[in-house]
């Protein structure tokens, strides 16, 4: 299995999140079910915020068992994160609960690192 690069994994708890994502910050994370302390030995979910990944995660409190994460110093490096992230956990082999690519913000011009998918298409959403 790919290495997320991110920490954790953690449970999926608002007390956790809480505890352990103590920054306002841009961010990647990966949602899935460890049972190994340092492996999420199954991701299901990529994803990321643009602005709050505390806020973010909070989210999907009651989805998923555990969450790693990744602070990023800027949205474009949180979306270039979630990209890799999401092809080498299988999206375009839809092995992950999130099937289409990542999006980019809106108004962006930002390529996917590892694809070409936006070399023909126009703006994306906010994933915040």
């Amino acid at each position: 299995m790919a290495n997320t690069g991110l920490e954790g994994p953690y449970e999926l708890t608002t007390e956790e999140i809480d505890r352990v994502v103590t920054r306002k910050s841009p961010g990647t994370y990966a949602l899935g079910k460890s049972e190994d302390d340092e492996l999420l030995t199954s991701v299901k979910y990529i994803g990321r915020s643009d602005d709050d990944i505390n806020d973010r995660l909070h989210d999907w409190v009651g989805e998923y068992p555990h969450f790693k994460f990744g602070y990023f110093d800027s949205p474009k490096a949180a979306f270039e994160k979630e990209c890799k992230l999401w092809h080498a956990f299988g999206g375009p082999e839809g092995k992950l609960d999130n099937k289409k690519h990542p999006q980019r913000p809106v108004g962006s011009n930002w390529q996917c690192p590892v694809c070409d998918i936006f070399k023909e298409e126009g703006g994306g959403i906010n994933a915040s």
